[in-house]
């Protein structure tokens, strides 16, 4: 679909009014998913009291429930699905394949193998949590990077090494967890599942400082996923410095993994579906980044909904994604497998 050109003063930008639309829906999709999980849980609420509070209306009890107890909770899925979705669709383009996905290609685990080495090693929690779990991804980037680089990266060498990488790397994580005590292995591993739960404002303002630091970066950034698209040989021919471009991304992708990961640990899935989903949406030929950050959000607030309320037994976000998100994968490996 073409897009069409919007001018501000001295400035353009290229935009689809389709893609607009859709990431306008999926704005709204995911306030009304909000207001659905803070409205149930052991004292249900209706939809109107929940709105009311947030608003600063209705009673102290009401506000203190909404507010302070179930509204960080739902918050902190937008925000980590959001870094999901869109480090999703910056990997996905760097090796221009849907399966080039963080958890797929070893960037997860790594971010995963150095959480548990800060919780174990170091008792981490909160910045310092995410401080190991970006040094763990920013080293598996590196060494991932370096052994795929041969003389341009390869999508699907990428994807092989990032393979083995990850396979590697979960089993030192597996081998900290034996030698973790008990109490720390028991938070390790509840972690390690893929949790909201007793998410906090401490949560939601250590993901949303992230992201507002990396949302300006990503955006400016985004211009070079649709040249990157056409191949590195097409890239270079239009005066994009590929190999700079290719490591901005992936910079960005690890940071944006590593903070989803470090608040709610590693959530299957959610990075791989959701820029395929959006681009499905918005019928676009490239990955679009808001798109699939809004995805990813309403992607992981529905998943969340459905694992705590709608099964007879409550459930980590992380399980609920996994069986949806394998299902997906083997239509989606059966899928490129019959165009091979």
């Amino acid at each position: 679909m073409p897009g069409r050109v919007l001018r501000v003063g001295g400035l353009s930008a290229r935009w689809q009014p389709r893609a607009a639309l859709v990431c306008a829906a999926l704005v709204v999709v995911a306030a009304v998913l909000v207001v659905v999980a803070v409205s149930a849980g052991d004292r249900p609420l209706a939809p109107g009291d929940v709105v009311r509070a947030l608003l600063g209306g209705g009673d102290e009890g009401t506000r203190f429930l909404v507010v302070t107890l179930r509204l960080p909770r739902a918050l902190a899925a937008v925000a980590v699905g959001a870094a999901l979705g869109a480090s999703g669709a910056l990997f996905q383009t760097v090796v221009r394949n849907p399966l080039g996905s963080p958890e797929l290609i070893g960037f997860t685990q790594g971010a995963s193998a150095g959480a548990v080495a800060g919780i174990v090693l170091a008792g981490a929690t909160g910045a310092t949590l995410l401080g190991s779990a970006l040094a763990g991804g920013v080293l598996t980037a590196v060494l991932v990077y370096l052994a795929a680089f041969r003389r341009g990266l390869l999508g699907t060498r990428l994807v092989l090494v990032g393979i083995g990488v990850g396979a590697m790397l979960n089993a030192v994580t597996w081998w900290l967890l034996t030698r973790a005590e008990l109490t720390q292995a028991q938070v390790a591993s509840a972690w390690l599942v893929g949790s909201l739960n007793a998410r906090s404002w401490d949560h939601v303002v250590l993901v949303g400082a992230v992201l507002l630091v990396l949302t300006p970066v990503a955006v400016v950034a985004s211009r070079w996923m649709r040249v990157i698209e056409l191949g590195e040989d097409a890239a270079a021919a239009l005066g994009l410095p590929v190999r700079r471009a290719q490591l901005l991304l992936v910079a960005l992708g690890v940071a944006l993994c590593a903070v989803g990961v470090a608040v709610a640990g590693p959530v299957p899935f959610i990075a791989l579906v959701a820029p395929q989903v959006a681009r499905r949406l918005a019928r676009g030929a490239v990955l679009g980044l808001v798109p699939s950050a809004l995805a990813g959000a309403v992607l992981l607030v529905a998943a969340d909904v459905v694992a705590q309320r709608a099964l007879p037994v409550p459930l980590p976000v992380g399980v609920a994604t996994g069986v949806v998100g394998g299902v997906y994968l083997a239509w989606l490996l059966t899928r490129e497998g019959r165009r091979s």
